[in-house]
């Protein structure tokens, strides 16, 4: 038997909760398209955000190290990669929909610039007075305005719910602006759970990263209290060299201990408030996804600590001021002087304030692309 879109629509049906969202219940297409015998308006969102130029061009965007720091750090695809295994992971376990749930984590970060938080950062400066820059607001608009790949509309024409799943992902540090999608109500289930996912996800690798690097120690980290208790799990003795292997399995733990808490947490928060159905999810006052009393505040302590000792340290604050000055540069001489965009980036003037071209062109490319870019303007002897 082969297992086609409607066969696919009846197990979901069948075995998702019934708080999870349902393709065949999906609010649709801003263009109306016929459905596809094959796979079900999820899964094709899911496929269609994998094969856009964006998604390939986070392979060589910046998570927390630059690309030529070392071939073993996380990039922005390897970020959004882990993102989307948990993501489904955590969907599987609560019975929601994982087709859409990896779709919202696929494309979250598909806006970002280059460099990290520093190109947002001054990105968002230079923009101050034109609407200012987001990663999340630009990912949406990657998908409904900038990929170019279909003759009928620009944009992917995702599924109203994984566009809402997009605009309403939220982290402590940023949330976009919501209108069209029904503000006032709480992002989906399948979108909080991306939202976790990527909590989850930057929190381990970021501590793998950083003690790879030796921007911190393990003797550094002996105040927290999640690394006592993840060190005691795998049975490390304070003073012995961290090895390899070693520090693979406290990441393994620090993983399983968040999932195993965001899974009870939300789960609990489902029956207690007796939260069956999507509406009542959205309707509810607060997130139903998150960690317990007891282990978030573990979790923010080392976030904290990341914070101060990672991605404040000097080595990184180096190069965010370099890349900030890299961005800034190239920004104000293709804003005095729009000839020195390419010929297609130009074309978009007839439809675009000259600014926002500039930031969509900017915030598209790659970390190294954007190096050779600015050599090409800057660098005498580099060919233009």
């Amino acid at each position: 038997m082969i297992y086609q879109r409607k066969e696919r629509e009846a197990i979901e049906k069948n075995s998702l909760a019934p708080y999870a969202l349902k393709s065949y219940e999906s609010k649709g297409r801003v263009h109306e398209e016929e459905k596809t015998n094959s796979r079900t308006a999820f899964e094709r969102d899911r496929d269609r955000i994998i094969h856009t130029t964006a998604f390939r061009r986070l392979e060589y965007k910046t998570q927390v190290f630059v690309f030529y720091e070392g071939d073993h750090y996380r990039t922005r695809l390897t970020h959004t990669l882990e993102v989307a295994q948990l993501g489904r992971s955590l969907a599987r376990g609560l019975g929601c929909n994982h087709d859409l749930t990896e779709a919202i984590c696929l494309a979250h970060d598909l806006g970002h610039a280059p460099f990290g938080h520093a190109g947002e950062h001054i990105l968002n400066q230079l923009m101050a007075e034109h609407g200012g820059f987001n990663h999340n607001t630009q990912s949406y608009r990657v998908v409904t305005e900038l990929e170019e790949r279909y003759p009928q509309f620009n944009g992917l024409n995702l599924t109203y719910e994984t566009r809402a799943g997009m605009i309403k992902h939220e982290t402590a540090y940023d949330k976009s602006d919501a209108t069209g999608y029904e503000p006032e109500k709480r992002a989906s289930l399948e979108a909080q759970i991306s939202n976790l996912a990527d909590e989850i996800a930057y929190n381990a690798h970021d501590l793998d990263d950083g003690l790879r690097a030796d921007l911190f120690t393990p003797q550094d980290l002996e105040a927290l209290t999640i690394w006592e208790e993840l060190t005691d799990s795998v049975r490390w003795q304070k003073g012995e060299p961290l090895s390899h292997v070693c520090r693979h399995e406290i990441i393994r733990e620090l993983i399983g201990l968040s999932m195993n808490n965001v899974l009870a947490y939300t789960s609990a928060n489902l029956e207690t408030y007796h939260l069956d159905t999507p509406e009542k999810v959205q309707n509810h006052t607060e997130n139903i996804v998150g960690y317990t009393e007891e282990f978030g505040p573990k979790i923010q302590q080392l976030k904290s600590f990341l914070y101060q000792r990672m991605y404040r340290h000097y080595r990184l604050m180096r190069m965010q001021f370099k890349a900030e000055r890299f961005i800034s540069e190239m920004f104000n001489v293709y804003l005095n002087d729009p000839r020195m965009l390419p010929d297609a980036v130009q074309a978009k003037l007839d439809t675009t304030p000259l600014p926002r071209v500039i930031t969509d062109y900017i915030a598209g490319m790659t970390d190294r692309y954007a190096l050779d870019e600015w050599k090409k303007i800057f660098d005498p002897y580099e060919r233009t």
